[in-house]
């Protein structure tokens, strides 16, 4: 994969850098230098943007995540480490932004917790109520579709909101790699191309660079697959063949 960070990034575009939610919503665009680490891939984080990690007080809000514990995922583990997931490719992006880390913690928790209490949140610190916008940016309402929901996203959402549902997708997809259920790899992945590069595209074209290459992986992945089913079924069936029936489905990673 091409170096995502330091002097040979690919800049986002114009459009994106000078849109007026970036202006004023104290983010800075993702060519500012105070916005990125510096330097190579081999690069650490520098003091001073460690110093601005630390006083963003994210305890409370991984706090309040951890209640998705609980909540399996259909590649394995939980919908706690895809949280935290979520914010490591923020940050290896170079993005630290004290609201847009903030969100990424808890970005499913009013999806994935019906009974939240939004006033938990709301009381954490004097950037919670900008923290739950931006959760509720990226939160499906109910009587959206799924391409709606992503739609509004492309044509209404903040610069903060596209690059966290970039960011979002990036950990999906890799998570896809485990993923065995053919079908749901091939809608996935087809909504990924038809819905969420614009999305990148206007949010940060590095990510999107990353998102297609990922499409390609498990486009390569899904005609093997295809393959070896093809063959499976011409060789007829064999003990210890699993049904239909004998995984239930978690929710979509």
């Amino acid at each position: 994969m091409n170096d995502r960070r330091g002097p040979g990034f690919v800049a986002p575009s114009s459009a994106a850098v000078h849109s007026p939610d970036v202006a004023g919503s104290g983010m800075h665009p993702p060519t500012s230098p105070s916005f990125l680490f510096q330097g190579g891939p081999e690069s650490a984080m520098d003091k001073g943007t460690m110093i601005r990690l630390k006083e963003m007080h994210l305890a409370p809000y991984i706090q309040l995540s951890t209640v998705l514990i609980g909540k399996r995922r259909r590649s394995g583990g939980n919908m706690f480490r895809h949280q935290i997931d979520t914010m490591a490719i923020l940050m290896d992006y170079g993005y630290i932004d004290s609201i847009l880390l903030k969100a990424s913690v808890i970005h499913d928790l009013v999806e994935d917790v019906p009974d939240f209490d939004s006033d938990t949140l709301l009381s954490i610190d004097e950037e919670s109520s900008e923290v739950y916008r931006l959760v509720l940016e990226v939160t499906r309402r109910p009587i959206e579709s799924k391409p709606d929901f992503l739609g509004r996203i492309l044509a209404y959402g903040s610069t903060r909101a596209r690059v966290l549902k970039c960011a979002d997708r990036i950990s999906n997809m890799i998570s896809l790699g485990y993923v065995t259920d053919i079908e749901f790899v091939r809608r996935y992945t087809d909504e990924t191309e038809a819905c969420i590069y614009p999305i990148a595209d206007r949010a940060d074209p590095r990510m999107a660079t990353e998102l297609r290459e990922l499409v390609a992986t498990r486009t390569h992945y899904l005609h093997l697959m295809e393959g070896a089913s093809e063959h499976h079924k011409a060789s007829g069936p064999h003990q210890g063949q699993s049904r239909p029936g004998d995984f239930a489905e978690p929710p979509a990673p």
